[in-house]
């Protein structure tokens, strides 16, 4: 699920939205349902035809459904997924579904209802009580996020992501500690948990630990092109002096993809501070201004390195396209003093 969609809406939610007791509605089933999209899918006529045959499997709407997610057909979705609750109320994994549908629709308000609903309806489901917790972390409830971590912890002490979720909300709520701890947790009952080796990686990067950088490779060892773990570990070795391996893992980056904006402006900086490179440096600052015509760092970055090059009449217009595009940005308005206006 993507944090940033429900944080758009769900804001207000937590704290007013009623709760019912009984699943959502179905609807009227009948064998034309089956047929009622017309979309070119082999899949989607082989599961019409499974449908047609036997228009009161809750699997099959159950598939359905999640297919006709994958095809973008949201309302259809969302019918199919009532469906299957409607010919198996039993099934936890239905609610579960129609949830991740309606959470795909950004209606937030029904992820809610049916995953109190689910959770009422089923007490020992795990994945119905982290999904709340979720949604508690989302919107900074981080006591009662912790709450429904914690009772998925009682009915199943090994699940990973549980200790992931609260690793996060530990480390939104500012204590580190108890992050790590969490994370580490999460790592050591799911040794292919990329995303919480990658957290590791950040925390310690923050620090200039080194430890950061086995986190990272961790990331990489089951992830091998993951561009974050892959930039952090280069950002790491910049940060710790390590040039010459820094520049060679930006290098690797920019060569599988020259459109990585962050890896050709750190680089580009390297080569004016350190390598005193301004030529190869301005290629790559141009790089970054091609892919983000709005970035006044580096129309500064660039500006500061024509003037190391004694092209005022450049670094000049650099800056003041810094102030264009952010008047209040201060750097520029000492460079412009520097060269004298």
């Amino acid at each position: 699920m993507t944090r940033l969609l429900l944080l758009l809406s769900v804001v207000a939610l937590l704290a007013s939205c009623s709760r019912t007791d009984s699943p959502p509605a179905g609807e009227t089933v009948s064998a034309g349902d089956t047929i009622a999209k017309n979309i070119d899918s082999p899949e989607l006529t082989e599961l019409n035809k499974k449908l047609l045959a036997d228009p009161s499997n809750a699997s099959l709407y159950h598939e359905r459904a999640l297919l006709y997610l994958r095809l973008k057909e949201g309302e259809a979705a969302v019918n199919d997924a009532k469906r299957a609750i409607r010919f198996d109320s039993t099934n936890a994994g239905y609610y579960l579904a129609l949830a991740d549908v309606y959470f795909t629709l950004n209606q937030t308000r029904q992820v809610k209802d049916l995953l109190e609903i689910t959770e009422k309806k089923f007490p020992d489901n795990t994945e119905a009580l982290l999904k709340l917790a979720e949604l508690h972390w989302l919107v900074k409830q981080y006591q009662k996020g912790i709450d429904y971590v914690n009772r998925a912890l009682r009915i199943d002490e090994h699940l990973a992501r549980a200790y992931y979720i609260k690793g996060g909300i530990y480390r939104e709520s500012g204590d580190t500690s108890r992050a790590v701890s969490s994370l580490e947790t999460a790592t050591e009952q799911d040794n292919t948990y990329t995303d919480a080796f990658y957290d590791l990686g950040v925390i310690y990067s923050a620090r200039r630990n080194p430890i950061a950088l086995q986190y990272f490779e961790n990331v990489l060892r089951i992830v091998p092109g993951h561009a974050d773990a892959r930039y952090g570990r280069a950002k790491l070795l910049q940060d710790l002096g390590k040039t010459d391996a820094a520049i060679e893992a930006y290098e690797e980056m920019i060569s599988s993809d020259k459109e990585c904006a962050r890896c050709h402006y750190n680089l580009g900086a390297i080569l004016v501070e350190i390598k005193k490179d301004r030529r190869e440096a301005l290629k790559h600052f141009n790089e970054v201004i091609r892919l983000e015509p709005g970035n006044v760092q580096a129309y500064f970055a660039r500006g500061y390195t024509y003037a190391g090059m004694g092209d005022k009449e450049s670094a000049r217009a650099d800056y003041n396209m810094c102030l264009k595009i952010d008047p209040a940005f201060d750097a520029a308005a000492e460079g412009l003093n520097e060269l004298g206006r």
